[in-house]
């Protein structure tokens, strides 16, 4: 009676031994079930599962011609990898050119905890605004706002110069950041737009603005060549309108400079009694004290950063440092525009 027996061992701990000097390979052959058994014999070593597989030489014994003795890999192994294998292909195909890698880009544990952040901030911030902001005198405050509007005609009052430096410039920064989050600063990974927090932040300022920083998930999606040549994109990528944006926020701060130190010790006294001051004043901190992080986002988009790195210091100046950036940076080029939408790929 000839018996065959192969050795196979899938997702088990140990194998027989293979010494150096003899292979001894004991079988227990049964009529009623011819499949081998592995000797229950103590076993001296041992390959685990979860090791490489191995290439063995080919064993002969005397009741059969060829043998082969085969180390299956362990299926939690495998499919560690194959899911690894499949993460590296999603990540291949979802990065392509024109996926800016904007400076908050990270692990969605990160997205999620900077965004609580903010949202927490943000809170807090109104809080204070609406129930811990000075408001000493709100009739003051509206006459002041028609003032600057323009609604009242001119009734021999003088208007602090400061003050009027700080209106024009609160006007000049959605511009700015208009030129910053369009279109570096938009969301791919959500289906919320940016255009409408840059609109509102026209009449709300940061407290505008806020919001979208919550929501926001980069990096920005791609560009294609005819976006570039419409609006609001051929505008705010201009440099006509960075270069007068610039202009404009130099002169107003001479303007405000040259005022003599009385009108600074009455804008002072204005910011610690009047509530819509207070709110302006810290208005224009915020938008001076997040333009540095968007300046970065906007340069590692456009691939900048090795040349323009030595204007991120320079953009800690309040407007004039990001109206410097917008007026020097590059246009968008090819290397970070796709010239056509991408179009999804057949399944």
């Amino acid at each position: 009676m000839s018996a065959k027996a192969n050795l196979i061992s899938c997702n088990f701990s140990t194998c027989p031994s293979l010494t150096h000097g003899k292979t001894s390979l004991q079988f227990r052959i049964q009529t009623q079930k011819p499949e081998p058994r592995i000797s229950p014999y103590k076993i001296t070593s041992g390959v685990s599962v979860f090791s490489e597989p191995r290439i063995l030489k080919t064993l002969k014994s005397p009741f059969q011609r060829k043998g082969r003795l085969q180390i299956c890999r362990s299926t939690l192994k495998t499919r560690t990898l194959e899911e690894k294998d499949l993460g590296e292909g999603g990540s291949s195909k979802s990065g392509g050119v024109g996926d800016g890698n904007g400076g908050g880009g990270g692990g969605g544990g990160g997205d999620w905890t900077t965004s609580i952040v903010l949202f927490v901030f943000w809170g807090a911030l109104m809080y204070y605004v609406f129930f811990l902001t000075p408001n000493q005198t709100p009739s003051r405050d509206m006459y002041f706002l028609k003032k600057l509007l323009n609604l009242k005609g001119d009734d021999g009052f003088r208007m602090n110069e400061v003050l009027v430096s700080l209106w024009y410039m609160m006007g000049l920064w959605p511009l700015v950041y208009g030129m910053l989050l369009l279109p570096a600063g938009r969301s791919s990974k959500s289906n919320i737009p940016v255009w409408p927090f840059v609109v509102l932040s026209c009449f709300g300022g940061v407290y505008a603005l806020l919001p979208y920083f919550v929501l926001w998930k980069p990096p920005a999606p791609p560009v294609d060549e005819t976006q570039l040549r419409t609006w609001p994109l051929n505008f705010l990528e201009s440099k006509v309108t960075a270069g007068v944006s610039l202009a404009a926020g130099l002169a107003i701060f001479i303007y405000a400079g040259l005022a003599n130190g009385d009108v600074w010790k009455e804008f002072f006294q204005y910011f610690r009694e009047s509530k819509f001051i207070h709110v302006t004043c810290l208005d224009f901190t915020l938008l001076s004290a997040f333009a540095p992080f968007w300046v970065y986002n906007d340069m590692t988009v456009r691939k900048w950063f090795e040349k323009g790195s030595w204007l991120l210091p320079i953009s800690v100046v309040p407007f004039l440092g990001p109206a410097l950036y917008l007026l020097l940076r590059p246009s968008l080029s090819t290397m970070s525009i796709s010239p056509k939408p991408a179009a999804p790929e057949p399944k």
